[in-house]
């Protein structure tokens, strides 16, 4: 009876997983068509972001799983439920550690491969309009950089040794046999460990660019709200009266036969600009007017008010606990050599302390960990999407519903895979033992060892550096597989520890500035000077 239980829970979860799924492509879906422009549209373009998004979305929910099952073999009092016996348990385990080789080899292949790709591919087809094979080889030519730097990659990672022998006989052939014994061994989870990990620390920048300012810029946007239609409206009709008034005195110079000077002709071709795009605006606004989404929103504006304090609640818990989190480390970590690496909390934070009191009434810790995860990559899509894509200080693209460029939804894409990556450390750096462990219980031997607790935090401290994590409790609990992702490599977790720091500046600057800002247009960034008339059609499809 009790196997058939666990048989029907896995395939009750096997069914939730299928249905996730499935929203998970119909959002990404939606969200593709409703930013990518009409007239600039493909075919492989929106089929290659809808699927990396989708990715992204798979990916980031992999985390709340794996410590879920983990958690679920367990029982209250610390024993193994009855079905997860040891071969059982290695199976979950190889399962959600092969849906990480899988995930992250995806991602890897996007990253370097696929998404360069298709980008050459669009950027050649607009410069030249030739044959398709001409674009496919431009297009491999370039890609063939990346693809060599993701093979650099893999090779350091592979061939890398952690733990450099003490021989000092040993002969060369010795050393090379060592590498691949080492590279069989691991089953090339190093050489993917150091490639993610590599891939992680430009998440880490991406998140310290977009994901800091969407978490601020987000939920004061749906408190604040944007601006009346009527009222923007009535505004711009005046602008388009003195812009025509202007327009008069100008011409009136010219009427007797005189031409006009440079510095006028300047002047008229300002102005003539200027009035085209206040009788866009004005026909974008008249169109919000009249639609139905804009009844929808005011009815709904109380639910945004809602929205936007919840955000900005787990925003606020987010920032506080990774500054909790973080001082930690700079006061009781080993230092930079072992990467700020702390086994346990010396100063709790806040989530830490929620999650365990969530344990207590399942599934709120999990359902808790979810938002987290999903709350950060969402902000990130806000950061990138009110932001655009930035190179330093050039702007690339920008991301504008309905108007959006192929190009810039694949750049879109791929900074929302690289950021995906970031999220795991940012959750462990909150709540270290509850990533590894999950809600597991233990049974304690209290005659097994005997020492202070100073003395145990340096022996965990030196084990640290063979990657063991607890040993006197390895055999009673299952860490989870994105742990062997972690801390791999001691320079990473240190670069993780100061971009955390960035991190939350920029938060706070972020912050600062959506506070000092007024309400948004209702028409935000969708009418630019640089728009030509027929891009007013695209709009259309939105208001009506």
């Amino acid at each position: 009876a009790k196997m058939a239980a666990a048989a029907s829970d896995l395939l009750t979860g096997w069914c939730l997983f299928g249905l996730a799924l499935l929203v998970i492509l119909i959002f990404c879906w939606v969200y593709v068509r409703k930013y990518q422009s009409r007239r600039e549209s493909e075919v492989i373009s929106t089929i290659t972001a809808i699927f990396a998004l989708a990715v992204a979305l798979i990916t980031s929910a992999l985390l709340p799983v794996d410590i879920f099952l983990v958690s679920y073999m367990k029982n209250q009092n610390g024993t193994f439920k009855v079905w997860a016996d040891a071969n059982v348990s290695r199976q979950i385990e190889d399962t959600v550690l092969y849906g990480y080789y899988t995930l992250y080899s995806i991602i890897l292949f996007c990253v370097f491969l696929w998404i360069p790709f298709v980008y050459f591919y669009y950027e050649e087809k607009e410069e030249d309009d030739g044959n398709t094979c001409s674009q496919v080889k431009t297009a491999l030519k370039y890609t063939l950089g990346f693809i060599t730097i993701c093979a650099v990659l893999l090779l350091i990672g592979a061939f890398v040794p952690l733990d450099i022998p003490n021989k000092k006989n040993s002969t060369e052939w010795e050393k090379v046999k060592l590498l691949f014994e080492e590279f069989g061994s691991s089953h090339g989870l190093t050489a993917l460990s150091f490639s993610i990990s590599s891939l992680t620390v430009i998440g880490m920048l991406a998140a310290i660019t977009y994901t800091a300012y969407g978490m601020s810029a987000l939920p004061l946007n749906l408190i604040k709200g944007t601006t009346s239609a009527s009222y923007e409206r009535l505004e711009n009709t005046e602008d388009i009266e003195e812009v025509e008034q202007h327009l008069l005195r100008i011409k009136s110079k010219c009427r007797d036969g005189r031409p006009l000077s440079s510095r006028d002709r300047r002047t008229l071709q300002q102005l003539e600009e200027r009035l085209r795009t206040l009788r866009r605006r004005e026909r974008h606004l008249e169109s919000i007017e009249k639609s139905w989404w804009t009844k929808f929103c005011e009815a709904i504006r109380p639910l945004k008010v809602v929205w936007g304090v919840f955000f900005i609640i787990v925003a606020l818990l987010f920032t506080v606990s990774l500054f909790l989190s973080n001082l930690d480390k700079a006061l009781h970590s080993a230092g930079f050599d072992s990467g700020f690496i702390i086994l346990g909390t010396n100063l709790t934070n806040p989530l830490n302390m929620l999650l365990p009191v969530l344990q207590r009434v399942f599934p709120l810790d999990y359902i808790l960990i979810t938002t987290i995860v999903m709350y950060f990559i969402f902000t990130s899509m806000a950061g990138i999407r009110n932001m655009g894509i930035w190179f330093f200080w050039i702007r690339l693209y920008k991301i504008r519903r309905g108007k959006t460029r192929p190009q810039a939804l694949l750049f879109l894409c791929m900074i929302l895979l690289l950021i995906v990556l970031h999220t795991s450390y940012m959750i462990y750096s909150l709540a270290p033992q509850y990533v590894i462990y999950g809600s597991q219980k233990y049974l304690v031997q209290v005659r097994f060892i005997v020492a202070t607790y100073n003395q145990l935090g340096n022996i965990f401290r030196s084990l640290l550096y063979v990657n063991v994590l607890f040993p006197f409790n390895l055999d009673q609990c299952i860490v989870t597989r994105t742990y062997l992702f972690l801390h791999k490599f001691w320079f990473f977790s240190a670069a993780y520890y100061f971009g955390n720091w960035a991190f939350i500046a920029v938060f706070l600057i972020g912050l600062i500035v959506s506070c000092c800002k007024g309400k948004k247009s209702v028409i935000e960034g969708e009418v630019d000077d640089d728009d030509s008339d027929m891009s007013d059609d695209e709009l259309s499809v939105y208001y009506h």
